[in-house]
């Protein structure tokens, strides 16, 4: 009789010539397994199902033709933009045909008439949009993290008149706004009308409530033991903040930077009111002036502003798509 030896795989006192007939058995039926695709009938073929075209529409096919249709409804608007641009004749008569005349004119006569100063505009409305974003973001963070955190009178209160202040649009304050920050300026010049900060405050003051209840809900998907156990090491309210609870909620503070700066770029109708000097004014404000005058209105120099603006915009996209998603969708659902 072999004498039983560990095999390697194998209980130990198994002999070598039963397992090898055991795993050639094994061998044996995985291969008929495979064969008959579900265990029986060896060497027999499951008929495969012919192509239904109505089948396949009703399971999947819709969702492809709606994305599709979705994309072409989102893209047609920036493809007739970029042609415009591209126009070099100044005017939309001729951009019914997409691309039908290409030239860089319309960038060339919006980068040097020293009637337009395009690049005065521009650096504006990356200055008060930067500022901006950034001192809603931490402002906000401040807001929703005491929100969050802390257990306050008239707390349930605050959070409810947030919810209930972005009820309003903000149109209906451009009045009031003017009057405030014409009787500020008399005041406090540097930050009164026609000034940056002062088009800045009013942005805070508006952006901060949304801005602030959609971190609040984030804010609350952090588990509050992390802030227990850093209070058992010493640690305070404000190094809890800053050096913890900040890296974890990177997400939401991407995503209501890039809508802050979003919003500040395309907002037209404060900036107009606040902002009367032309080196003052926004980009959203000063290319209206090309589209304002009735007897001539330089579309094509319009359009090829408008790309020149998107660009900013897009780069910051591109730069935190990746907290993107995991910031709106984190918080929604409690």
């Amino acid at each position: 009789m072999a004498a039983q030896q560990p095999v390697p795989g194998t209980q130990t006192g198994l002999v070598i010539g039963e397992a090898e007939e055991f795993a050639d058995a094994s061998t044996r039926a995985s291969i008929s397994i495979a064969r008959d695709g579900r265990g029986g009938g060896a060497g027999r073929e499951l008929p495969r199902k012919p192509f239904n075209l109505r089948r396949w529409f009703a399971a999947t096919g819709w969702r492809h033709v709606v994305g599709i249709v979705m994309v072409v409804f989102s893209l047609f608007p920036i493809v007739f933009v970029i042609s415009s641009s591209l126009n070099p004749h100044g005017t939309l008569t001729g951009s019914n045909a997409l691309f039908s005349a290409i030239g860089l004119d319309s960038y060339v006569r919006i980068l040097t008439d020293p009637q337009v100063p395009f690049l005065t505009w521009f650096g504006n409305t990356l200055m008060i949009a930067g500022i901006t974003a950034v001192l809603t973001v931490f402002l906000g963070a401040l807001a929703a993290y005491s929100f969050s955190r802390m257990r306050f009178t008239g707390r349930r209160f605050g959070l409810i008149s947030i919810v209930v202040v972005q009820m309003f649009p903000q149109l209906l304050a451009v009045v009031a706004i003017f009057l405030l920050m014409s009787a500020i300026g008399d005041w406090f010049p540097a930050i009164g009308l026609n000034t940056h900060i002062g088009l800045i405050m009013v942005y805070l003051g508006g952006a901060l409530g949304v801005n602030t209840y959609l971190m609040y809900g984030f804010f609350n998907t952090v588990p509050a033991s992390i802030d227990e156990a850093a209070k058992i090491d010493g640690a305070g309210h404000a190094r809890i903040f800053f050096t913890i609870i900040l890296r974890l909620v990177a997400p939401i503070l991407a995503v209501v930077a890039l809508l802050s700066f979003i919003a500040s770029v395309n907002e037209f109708v404060v900036a107009s009111v606040l902002l009367i000097d032309t080196e003052q004014q926004t980009l959203a404000v000063g290319l209206t002036k090309l589209v304002s005058n009735p007897r001539y209105a330089d579309w094509s120099a319009f359009s090829a502003g408008a790309v020149i603006a998107a660009l900013p915009v897009v780069a910051l996209f591109l730069f935190l798509q990746k907290y993107i998603v995991g910031g709106l969708t984190a918080g929604a659902v409690k």
